[in-house]
């Protein structure tokens, strides 16, 4: 794995962890679910809402992207 992949793999899983921590949260405090229906829930809600991040070889390099269900389009971030 090149440094870009790595990177794009940590983005990705610290955007996700955030999210799924967040909507734990909020779905046990203000839903009547209970037991594993909390933790699945912020799962599945956590990957539709996180952002995907790739690195992608290129003709001026490897450059690494994102792709939000809340952004138009594609983003480079470097």
């Amino acid at each position: 794995m090149t440094k870009l992949q790595v990177r794009a793999l940590l983005y990705q899983l610290a955007c996700f962890a955030f999210l799924f921590i967040g909507l734990q949260f909020l779905i046990k405090e203000y839903s009547n679910l209970t037991g594993l229906w909390v933790s699945f829930t912020a799962f599945v809600v956590g990957t539709i809402l996180s952002p995907q991040f790739q690195a992608v070889k290129t003709k001026d390099g490897e450059k690494l992207f994102m792709r939000w269900i809340f952004l138009k389009g594609t983003r480079v971030i470097k």
